[in-house]
């Protein structure tokens, strides 16, 4: 007797599309019976990860257009959403749907991403259901590449791309289906796990409204629908992002970029405009590289065959296009090498130890400063008196995007640039606000800005003024994401502090101290410079010196230990004001003197 066709559940993640999808090609390869589609509503980013609105909402976008792509295939089909951990969740659907097979793309995270799938692969095997997994989140499996480099992390795209050569091309992408096969059924008689709601991190976007994402485990219609934004308790007005995910929507936008080759064939990331807007000066793919609703192979298979139409002159890696895709697979092949620690600084190899301000601790970070923490806040929300920085960073907090020269500017002058603030912290807001955060490239970005890792050329640090004046000498951008300095002239829009009084009122909006600004009610203001920049450009580029002369990295004894910052760089560096506890705690004790800048809507 032949065994009984395989029942197969295919669980969607960081690849919410039908075309090119391993995961969903190896599912329908086994022939199945049934075949359900499912997306596990995981606690762990709804509750403990810090997530703001734009990006649930491009996720909720991404799933219902692949919710809808799957329907397209077989009118009984659907994106089969459920609210529970997957860790309990998928366990009790193998029983209850009598599952032979679970199929998935495998997470190219080293830290929580891969404990999970450990744990489901175990309990998989467990109840005798076979798993099956399939890379397509890069170009390359970080796991193939980190082979081919003697198990070492990828520093560098020479060393990646040497890697990659032995491996030979990326597959080309997979055509999307043409059918599915029916779900089976879709009965749930098991007891419903909500998670504790003791900790929620994302409770301040939810501003009073309850999560109720866990009310029912197949969602409060019982129907396994993608949850709304309010569902989540997330007002829709929180999201102001004008970018939009799904499927349709890259994959109508990729076709659009591929139509002139001349662009394609010519790109060059440094000679972008970081200050361009409508539309921006690159391709705004990088969101829909990261939920999956395009695939990376997709995306270069397509660049390549429209270079390839380009009889000109074309550019060439790292600049191009196909390079902005290898250094994200670098990332990638580099956390995979390094392993968790690559998020951070405690006890990661290749990072160099600094002694910045702000540093790690367990439960959050240590305020050694209680300056350099009133600057790390004022920059997280564009209020740090350099126009071109807060008009950046507002931008990031609006969309849920910069550009990636834009990302330079910023991290350089929070780090080793200005503020001399721990990158972490830097990366925790990225983290918290960009549409396209992926761990691997967000720490590698951060490292490589802030001069501890990948770049060594300290000595380089963006000027708030120049740096913007040289791409938008009118300030168009500055008025567009500071409208309080619409009225400026050009002569004074990058500095409005040099401004004469007369010049402020006539532009009006007054430049004052931050701890001034709510004197006057009736007044728009906008806040001095919060340090002199060429100062503590110096300062910065001393510590760096002294602490590339030192050279000790996060795995060190004494960085591992925390005895680090006192015995090898001296009092001046020591904590002279330490607070500690959470970082949302720090956050509500920095808030009195914001408080009245935000609510004033001078940084929307």
């Amino acid at each position: 007797m032949s065994p009984p066709a395989p029942r197969v559940i295919c669980w969607f993640r960081t690849d919410l599309r039908v075309h090119d999808s391993p995961a969903l090609h190896a599912a329908l390869a086994l022939a199945p019976a049934c075949l359900y589609p499912v997306w596990c509503w995981d606690p762990h980013y709804v509750r403990t990860a810090p997530v703001a609105p734009n990006r649930w909402r491009f996720l909720l976008e991404c799933q219902r257009d692949l919710s809808a792509a799957l329907t397209r295939l077989n009118p009984a089909q659907r994106l089969f959403v459920l609210r529970e951990a997957p860790t309990t969740l998928l366990p009790k659907l193998f029983a209850a749907w009598n599952i032979t097979h679970l199929v998935f793309e495998r997470d190219t995270d080293t830290s929580y991403g891969a404990l999970r799938d450990a744990e489901i692969v175990e309990k998989a095997r467990n109840a005798g259901v076979q798993v099956v997994t399939a890379a397509g989140r890069t170009l390359w499996d970080p796991v193939d590449i980190t082979r081919e480099a003697g198990g070492k992390p990828t520093m560098s795209l020479t060393a990646f791309m040497k890697a990659a050569k032995k491996l030979g091309d990326p597959a080309k992408p997979l055509d999307a289906p043409t059918s599915l096969p029916d779900p089976g059924d879709l009965t749930l008689s098991f007891e419903h796990a909500p998670p504790s709601s003791d900790t929620d991190i994302n409770a301040p976007h939810r501003r009073g409204h309850g999560d109720q994402s866990y009310v029912a485990l197949a969602g409060p219609g019982g129907d396994f629908s993608v949850p709304t934004l309010e569902e989540l308790g997330i007002p829709a007005s929180a999201a102001t992002t004008p970018h939009q995910g799904g499927e349709t929507i890259a994959l109508q936008h990729l076709a659009k970029l591929i139509a002139d080759p001349k662009y394609i064939a010519t790109f060059e990331k440094p000679k972008t405009a970081p200050t361009a807007f409508e539309p921006a000066s690159t391709t705004l793919l990088s969101p829909h590289l990261h939920f999956g609703s395009l695939s990376v192979r997709r995306f270069l298979h397509d660049v390549q065959n429209a270079t390839a139409k380009h009889t000109g002159k074309k550019s060439s890696p790292p600049t191009n296009l196909p390079g902005q895709l290898y250094f994200r697979d670098m990332y990638f092949a580099a956390q995979h090498a390094v392993g968790p620690a690559f998020g951070c600084e405690l006890g990661n190899p290749v990072v160099r130890y600094i002694p910045w301000h702000l540093p790690s601790t367990d439960t959050g970070y240590t305020v050694d400063s209680l300056e350099a923490h009133a600057w790390f806040v004022r920059w997280a929300w564009g209020l740090t008196g350099f126009p071109f920085v807060d008009a950046l960073m507002r931008q990031l907090r609006a969309e849920g995007w910069i550009h990636h020269l834009g990302r330079h500017m910023a991290a350089c002058f929070l780090t080793r640039g200005g503020a001399y603030v721990h990158w972490e912290r830097g990366a925790a807001v990225f983290a918290e606000l960009l549409l396209d955060h992926e761990p691997a490239c967000n720490a590698g970005n951060w490292m490589w800005l802030s001069c501890t890792a990948f770049f060594a050329q300290y000595y380089r640090v963006y000027s708030p003024v120049a740096f913007g004046k040289k791409w938008d000498p009118e300030g168009t951008f500055i008025r567009r994401y500071v409208p309080e300095l619409a009225e400026y002239s050009n002569k004074w829009i990058y500095e409005p502090h040099r401004a004469p009084r007369e010049e402020q009122r006539k532009a009006g909006c007054v430049v004052r101290a931050l701890e001034e600004g709510g004197k006057n009610s009736g007044d728009v203001y906008y806040p001095a410079p919060m340090f002199d920049f060429a100062e503590r450009r110096e300062v910065c580029l001393a510590g760096m010196k002294e602490a590339y002369k030192v050279g000790v990295h996060g795995d060190d004894a004494r960085v591992v230990n925390g005895t680090a910052r006192d015995a090898l760089f001296g009092n001046e560096h020591g904590a002279a004001s330490v607070e500690t506890g959470t970082a949302g705690e720090k956050r509500k004790r920095a808030g009195s003197t914001l408080d009245g800048w935000v609510q004033k809507k001078t940084c929307t």
